[in-house]
């Protein structure tokens, strides 16, 4: 026996990819260039390392599973800094919770809000078409019904929450929405967020905001879900918001991210993550308490991806509906067909991206919104970009 609901978990992205490249050989005489996975190749601020081994110490103690006082105050301070809430607003015990990587945090948010029935029928959750798959999973492993929220360049790339008929918003549990976008890199106003956060506390249904991109983006800086709240009246009612250290500071490995919002939800993933949660070790809670501090390197990384982002413009503007996005790092290219793209630049480029499909599903009209794209993570070096744009443009 085990839970039937792990069989409807098989269509990981990267498995489909391997599945897709796995008899087609690249081409020989030119090096591989993987750019299908978002994970930032910066070298990580110095401080990471130096703060674990000040810490060493506390390799040896159980590290407290919400957070040390250190790293939650970091998280406050940062929060008031970035987007300007008042302090009196965010209690660190009570709005804040230290998680092991926004993924398992999102993944839980369903285990939190997700009931049996709502209004004695299946729960809904809402999911933005392409989407980070982990939302899927946290929807399915909790019964809940997915209900697909195609962004495309006619709605700006967002889910149009303001579309949804009665009886979905009724039914609805659960609302994933990430901003900056992955793969789009839309920005959600605060506007949008407002009208978002007024639909959540009308239905009753939680907004989960994936923000893990919002310290990368080109211009302007992007409004956050608790800024939304606070211009509403400073209430984080029925409100996530969730951030990492991964994209920010270029530290995937480090594990460490946070949740915060409304009070009482952070006190249900507390007690949840007490039973299955994973704790930051005490000397990496104080490497990330270092980084939220830390605003210089945040600015060169920024500032690196602007470089590249300069370096498409000259390459692609005028082609693949290329636009410059206004936050994260990824190139959304219209191929027309995203799988035939991606085979045809791993056998004669030998560039590996991820075809728009598999970051999607199909819609209620049975289109899938991605199957004409390619996602192109602009995560290694300047130079290296400007090799593998010119070869994907020479292949297409």
């Amino acid at each position: 026996m085990y839970n039937t609901n792990l069989d409807k978990l098989t269509d990981y992205p990267f498995d489909r990819l391997r599945a897709l490249l796995k008899n087609i050989e690249g081409p020989k005489n030119k090096a591989p260039m993987i750019m299908s996975l978002g994970e930032p190749q910066h070298p990580p601020p110095a401080l990471l390392m130096k703060t674990v081994n000040k810490h060493a110490d506390q390799w040896a103690k159980y590290p407290p599973i919400a957070g040390t006082p250190d790293i939650l105050n970091a998280i406050k301070d940062w929060l008031i800094r970035h987007y300007g809430l008042k302090s009196e607003t965010i209690n660190p015990e009570k709005n804040i919770s230290v998680v092991s990587g926004t993924r398992e945090a999102l993944y839980m948010a369903g285990a939190i809000a997700i009931p049996p029935l709502k209004h004695k029928r299946q729960p809904i959750v809402l999911i933005p078409n392409p989407f980070y798959q982990v939302y899927i999973g946290s929807a399915l492993m909790n019964r809940a019904k997915s209900v697909y929220m195609s962004a495309t360049k006619e709605n700006g790339f967002l889910p149009d929450f303001q579309s949804l008929d009665e009886d979905t918003l009724s039914r609805t549990a659960l609302a994933f929405l990430c901003s900056p976008s992955n793969p789009q890199g839309a920005v959600a106003n605060l506007e949008y967020l407002k009208k978002a956060i007024l639909l959540a506390r009308e239905y009753d249904f939680v907004l989960a905001i994936d923000e893990c991109y919002a310290e990368i983006y080109d211009t302007a800086r992007p409004p956050g879900g608790l800024e939304a709240c606070q211009a509403l009246g400073n209430n984080y009612q029925n409100v996530l918001v969730f951030h990492s250290l991964s994209k920010r500071s270029s530290a995937p490995g480090l594990r460490s991210g946070f949740v915060a919002g409304d009070q009482n939800l952070i006190q249900k993933f507390k007690i949840l993550r007490n039973y299955g949660g994973a704790s930051v070790p005490g000397p990496l809670m104080a490497a990330s308490a270092a980084l939220w501090k830390d605003n210089k390197h945040v600015e060169k990384n920024r500032a690196l991806y602007r470089q590249k982002f300069d370096c498409a413009d000259q390459i692609l503007t005028g082609k693949f509906d290329y636009y410059r996005p206004a936050g994260g790092f990824y190139l959304w290219l219209n191929v027309g067909n995203g799988e035939e793209a991606t085979k045809m630049l791993w056998e004669k480029a030998g560039i590996r991206v991820i075809p728009g499909s598999y970051l999607a599903r199909k819609d209620k009209s049975g289109e899938n919104p991605g199957a004409g794209f390619i996602r192109i993570a602009l995560v290694q070096k300047p130079e290296f970009i400007h090799e593998a744009l010119v070869r994907a443009i020479d292949t297409l």
